[in-house]
């Protein structure tokens, strides 16, 4: 009987014709693991990406459609060394939780048996250099053997699997030394309690093993509370959702079968599970994971909901603008896994020396070992020092300097409200000198009004804003919403970079610039906000003004207040109107300023910038920020801005308002200066501690107890990276 794996269920597009594929994987603890991974799998041909996310050991592979079965990669990762099986949150989670059993399992045996060890092991020491007659010393070494041996046996399987598993596929990974450390150690001591020697190892070994576990324990559940903020977004999104089949019926349908124009019912109490635009209905609704707002939005006609919002009081009826993985919700899930599994500079910097030095760290044990013997020294005495070398160069807290580091600092930057989108954002964010904001949709809120709309006639605004629908930009969105627009007029074009046109009874209409509707006359005359933006409508000869305005983000005076005192310069280029970008520059106290600058125009600023040496950070949403977003040292956009922009964009902040900016520069500058600390801590014990286990002076015990202080040094210290950042004034 011939069994076949079908996959296909876990597989989805990635666009451009490719496919995409997450699987969980088991036993990947460090970063050489997560690179002896991505090699592997990078060498399928066919394969465009290969990343692997240490946070929740998951792998997200993509490769070109039709091309590779997936089991492919589950038979290349069993050969690497690693079970593997497609990734599902729920199955995921239960994993983790039996591993996190598992190791404090593993834990509590280990250090129960250190604590009995060592009670053994002191008498041991002192009589050595008293009167403890040879048989006592032999009875207590082998009442430590009864103790260690089985109880590494147990609390070692961590340490022993992943390294066997490693071993029979031909490669190394940090847990081979550390394997072959603790069994030398166990063997030496079993040989020398057998021989009546003075001295054995079996503290040093259990010891070891415990302090390996702690560090392995903490790293794992650190991981589980930076996953937990997944979880939580992951909990907010429905599996279903009641929509309208007929005027007045309604179906429960799976999410992934609701389509954009679809009309569904949220009920009070539900969490909506879709993007869209009340059409009816009025009630209150909590969307603070995108406004910030942790005050009750009230909805009615025409106001946009998200999903994950919850509708606390009445009944909507909301029309689709986006379901299932296309809603604000799951591209917030998408750049929060970009978080986790972004590979810093630091990172790849770390990895390369991970890998090299497994094979160092052997080849040194053994010459460290034939050197002593060379020297005169027995093989017990050359043996015990090989093994001290092989604990104390250990790479491991190498391995955490710079994911732990990552790992908090992208927690904490989203408790503040920011998602990072690149591997290196927080290196190139903290080194930034310099800011570029765009005005509109950045500075102010993204909500436009259209201010003298009672001033236009009924008729004529009611066909601005059915002209408005067929325009993608966002103000001519704000008329549509103003209008209460739900019907586009068919036909109706538009023109980048100048508006939407179309024809109504023979009658041609506009809506866009003035010189596209010809209604440049009217400006100096009709006593508009000198403030606000303006659109322009024509119907044949009737052409009107609408006056749209954003006010300023509501912390944006005390945002700017606070880069000022960071000494970051500031300055503002938009493409608005000159008195609406003037009025926003004095308001905020920001001398530098252009209006009316295109695309190209942001570009060479930012040039000329560099060229000066500045690094530059922009600040933008809309679609033709894009470029400028590009071209910047590094960017960062609101959640409400254009998908181009956002895919564009280094970092992207959540809500209203504009704090977190200052609090990712702050995360960023925090996270860098502990990544550099934790590289240089994890060097400097080495080039200290590398030559104290050659000379022979550190034992087993004292190499353990070094290497296993240095992890959970690196680690502790990367904790910092959680703590609050200076209040913005």
């Amino acid at each position: 009987m011939q069994f076949t794996r079908d996959f296909s269920h876990y597989v989805r597009a990635a666009g451009d014709g490719l496919q995409h594929i997450d699987l969980a994987v088991e036993g990947v603890h460090c970063a050489g693991c997560m690179a002896k991974i991505e090699r592997g799998l990078s060498a399928i041909p066919d394969v465009t990406l290969a990343r692997v996310n240490l946070t929740d050991r998951r792998v997200a592979l993509e490769w070109k459609q039709g091309t590779l079965d997936p089991s492919n990669f589950i038979d290349r990762l069993e050969e690497l060394g690693y079970k593997a099986y497609p990734y599902e949150t729920e199955s995921a989670e239960a994993t983790e939780v039996a591993e996190s059993r598992f190791l404090l399992r593993c834990l509590g045996v280990a250090a129960f048996a250190t604590m009995n060890v060592m009670m053994l092991s002191i008498p041991v020491w002192s009589g050595n250099v008293s009167d403890m007659l040879p048989e006592q010393r032999d009875f207590f070494h082998w009442l430590s053997a009864l103790i260690a041996l089985p109880a590494a046996a147990y609390a070692g399987r961590p340490f022993f699997r992943s390294a066997w598993r490693a071993l029979s596929n031909k490669t190394t990974n940090m847990d081979v030394p550390i394997s072959i450390g603790v069994c030398l150690a166990l063997g030496m001591s079993v040989v020398e309690t057998i021989k009546h020697a003075e001295h054995a190892y079996f503290d040093a070994a259990i010891m070891l093993l415990t302090f390996l576990l702690v560090g392995r324990f903490l790293d794992q559940n650190m991981r589980r509370r930076t996953r937990a903020v997944a979880g939580n977004l992951a909990a907010l999104k429905a599996d279903t959702a009641a929509k309208f089949v007929g005027p007045d019926e309604i179906s429960q349908v799976p999410v992934a079968a609701i389509r954009p124009g679809d009309i569904v019912l949220l009920r009070p109490g539900e969490c909506c599970a879709v993007d869209g635009t009340v059409i009816e209905g009025r009630s209150e609704i909590d969307q603070s994971l995108i406004t910030g707002e942790t005050l009750y939005v009230t909805a009615a006609q025409g106001t946009p909901v998200y999903a994950g919002s919850m509708n606390i009081s009445g009944t909507l009826r909301v029309r689709v603008s986006a379901a299932s993985e296309a809603t604000l919700l799951a591209e917030i899930t998408r750049l929060l896994d970009n978080a986790l599994q972004a590979r810093s500079r630091y990172m790849r910097l770390a990895d390369r020396a991970s890998r090299l030095y497994a094979p160092l760290v052997h080849a040194t044990a053994l010459i460290t070992a034939i050197g002593w013997v060379l020297l005169g020294a027995s093989w017990h005495d050359a043996i015990v020092t090989g093994v001290a070398v092989l604990i104390i160069t250990c790479p491991c807290a190498l391995g955490l300097a710079i994911p732990t580091v990552q790992t908090v600092a992208s927690g904490a930057m989203f408790r503040a409200g920011v998602l990072l989108n690149s591997g290196d954002a927080i290196e190139r964010l903290a080194e930034i000198d310099h800011i570029i904001f765009d005005k509109t949709g950045t500075l102010t809120l993204p909500d436009l009004e259209v201010t003298n709309a009672a001033d236009i006639p009924a008729d004529i605004f009611e066909l601005a804003g059915r002209l408005a629908l067929s325009s993608h930009h966002r103000v001519a969105a704000a008329v549509a919403q103003a209008a209460s627009a739900n019907s586009p007029i068919v036909g109706a074009v538009e023109e980048a970079g100048q508006g939407v046109r179309a024809a109504v009874d023979g009658v041609e209409i506009r809506l866009g610039r003035r010189s596209f509707c010809g209604a440049e006359a009217l400006v100096g005359s009709t006593g508009l906000d000198p403030e606000a933006s303006v659109v322009a409508f024509s119907r044949g000869d009737e052409k009107v003004i609408l006056s749209v305005r954003q006010g300023l983000r509501p912390d944006a005076q005390a945002v700017i207040a606070a880069l000022k005192a960071r000494n970051i310069g500031i300055e503002i280029l938009s493409g608005d109107r000159e008195p609406a970008v003037i009025a926003v520059a004095h308001a905020l106290g920001i001398p530098e300023w252009r209006a009316g600058v295109t695309p190209a125009d942001k570009i060479a600023r930012i040039e000329e910038l560099k060229r000066r040496g500045a690094k530059v950070l922009m600040v933008g949403d809309g679609m033709n920020d894009a470029p400028s977003l590009a071209a910047a040292h590094v960017s960062i956009s609101p959640i409400s801005a254009a998908h181009l922009s956002q895919a564009t964009a280094d970092l992207v902040f959540l809500g209203r308002p504009l704090a977190p900016v200052v609090a990712a520069i702050d995360s960023a500058r925090k996270a860098l200066h502990l990544m550099r600390q934790n590289l240089w801590l994890a060097i400097g014990y080495n080039v200290l501690a590398v030559p104290v286990a050659i000379s022979g002076v550190a034992t087993p015990l004292i190499a353990a107890a070094a290497m296993s202080g240095s992890s959970i040094l690196v680690m502790l210290n990367s904790l910092r990276a959680r703590s609050r950042t200076r209040e913005i004034a």
